[in-house]
């Protein structure tokens, strides 16, 4: 579990404590599960970390909902992640952070067509040996928080954390032009571990 938990965990949990103490015990249980359901969503698993040159892995767990070409070359895989999914995100490369920049937007449901467009997002761009890469967190209708630990500068292993997204939300990767897709639509992707494409 990410330390971004605590904030939310913690008070849910001294009300429930609080309700126990005025023998309100169905309002306690009800609060603890809920605190149970946080600590859920925000889990971080351990992932098996591909090795290989070229390789680009998932950047979050979820669905892929669009593979896209994008102008100048390259494809766009946005993966959508529902209240259920890990919501930690991960760097799809080894490389460089070289910008972050945030975006203010919409709150439209992040499996739509134009959230990749015009929700809030983050927009980091991430330089490795074989070019760069970029990625989108992007907020959904539920997803109000987009969160990014890392800054420009700072040098990331593929599959290392550097965010998360809170309660349902979207993550679009910006493939470049000499990596072949590896994965279709529906497929369901873990990150860090899910190669997205690679290097022919």
């Amino acid at each position: 579990m990410v330390s971004d938990a605590y904030r939310f965990v913690l008070p849910i949990l001294a009300v429930a404590a609080l309700a126990a103490f005025l023998r309100f015990p169905t309002v306690a249980l009800c609060l603890i599960a809920l605190a149970g359901f946080v600590c859920f969503f925000f889990r971080n698993p351990e992932r098996a970390i591909p090795s290989g040159e070229g390789l680009v892995v998932a950047p979050a767990d979820g669905k892929v909902v669009a593979i896209e070409p994008e102008a100048g070359g390259g494809h766009r895989v946005g993966i959508f992640l529902s209240i259920f999914d890990v919501h930690v995100n991960r760097s799809p490369i080894r490389g460089r952070l070289e910008d972050v920049v945030y975006k203010r937007g919409a709150f439209k449901p992040a499996f739509t067509s134009d959230a990749a467009s015009t929700n809030e997002q983050n927009v980091l761009t991430i330089r490795g040996t074989d070019g760069s890469v970029v990625v989108h967190q992007i907020a959904g209708i539920i997803a109000r928080r987009v969160v990014c630990w890392k800054k420009p500068g700072q040098d990331l292993e593929r599959g290392e954390l550097f965010g998360l997204i809170r309660f349902g939300s979207r993550v679009d990767v910006l493939l470049p032009a000499d990596v072949s897709i590896r994965v279709t639509l529906g497929d369901h992707v873990k990150g860090g571990s899910t190669v997205l494409g690679g290097k022919a």
